[in-house]
């Protein structure tokens, strides 16, 4: 199979993930991922979206969205920094950022990867098998799907974020509750029930 990418995609309001798909990166799993996001997004309302500076996505946002979309690319350079030691294992620095409007007028103080990036290390950090440097990860493809389909259940039902919760005078929020897509929060057997309804 060789290599394997989670795309997601995150509401910075909210923080819901409305959509992911486990499979290649490349142009025919970004048409699939943005047209399953295009089709749960509320329409009558253009939205806004941010991608780092892969190419696939420009073909990929023009099949999905049409012109519909305020688009931009947020693309940054990386490389190491000559005074890091070179045994430690670190990521690299970012050297540049650069903005590039591919459609529409986006609105620059919401051209952001920032929470798409925290979103990345939430994964890694909750499922084992996304952990760095271990031998804990999928054998197969479909599993890695389905992990990552409990990860994200999990994640906009059930688990009580901390800002939102916050933003709501302490009621514990989740990001499904903030879309108003739910509620309350989900306990696991709500989400069990859910799955074998389906």
């Amino acid at each position: 199979m060789g290599d394997t990418w989670t795309f997601t995609a995150i509401d910075a309001e909210a923080k819901l993930i409305p959509s992911w798909l486990v499979g290649s990166r490349d142009a025919g799993c970004a048409i699939e991922f943005l047209r399953d996001l295009a089709g749960r997004l509320t329409h009558g309302i253009r939205p806004q979206m941010t991608s780092d500076g892969h190419s696939m996505y420009l073909e990929a946002v023009e099949d999905a969205f049409g012109c519909e979309i305020d688009y931009a690319m947020l693309i940054k350079e990386y490389g190491e920094d000559p005074e890091e030691d070179k045994k430690k294992y670190s990521p690299a620095r970012i050297r540049s950022v650069e903005v590039r409007v591919i459609q529409g007028e986006p609105a620059a103080e919401h051209i952001c990867t920032s929470y798409v990036e925290r979103q990345n290390l939430t994964m890694r950090m909750s499922m084992r098998r996304m952990t760095r440097l271990t031998n804990a990860f999928s054998k197969k493809v479909e599993n890695l799907a389905h992990a990552v389909s409990l990860h994200f259940m999990a994640y906009n039902f059930v688990k009580p974020h901390g800002t939102l919760t916050k933003a709501a005078g302490g009621t514990p929020t989740t990001p499904a509750m903030a879309a108003r897509v739910a509620m309350r929060p989900w306990g696991y057997e709500d989400v069990i029930s859910e799955l074998l309804s389906n």
